[in-house]
């Protein structure tokens, strides 16, 4: 029964994390487009109440959940299809930070990367998403499981 609360619980951290990654990056393509000093702040306020308050709570989250379940069930580690999304977990990790570093970097310089490079980056983590889930529903097996 903990496995399931730990599951739900997961699930739902996810969610929030997922929404406020996306929307994150939007909000940099937009920022990365603005031109307007006034505006320019207010996207600045808008990326840091997100990250603060839901995007980078929401990733804990999902990590202390996730956690929770491999520790319920150690055995899932040993299953190739679980290896598989770790991985991807990681990417999705290596994407909130370089989400963090660009909102930095706006901070010191509006200017700092073109709307195209955030538009491509805020496909990153759809793509990512795609992959853990197709992972997790289908649990394909592979012959490197350990």
């Amino acid at each position: 029964m903990l496995y399931l609360w730990f599951k739900a619980l997961h699930v739902i951290a996810v969610i929030s994390w997922m929404a406020g990654i996306l929307y994150f990056w939007r909000l940099l393509v937009n920022h990365a487009m603005e031109t307007e000093p006034v505006v320019i702040e207010r996207f600045k306020g808008m990326e840091r109440r997100l990250r603060r308050a839901i995007m980078t709570p929401a990733m804990v989250a999902t990590l202390i959940f996730g956690t929770g379940m491999l520790a319920v069930s150690p055995a899932l580690l040993q299953q190739g299809w679980m290896q598989a999304k770790l991985v991807l977990v990681g990417f999705m990790l290596l994407n909130h930070w370089h989400a963090v570093q660009a909102e930095k970097k706006f901070g010191e310089n509006p200017r700092a990367f073109s709307d195209k490079r955030m538009r491509l980056m805020n496909e990153v983590p759809t793509l990512l998403m795609v992959g853990i889930v197709i992972l997790v529903i289908l649990k394909p097996v592979f012959g490197w499981a350990m």
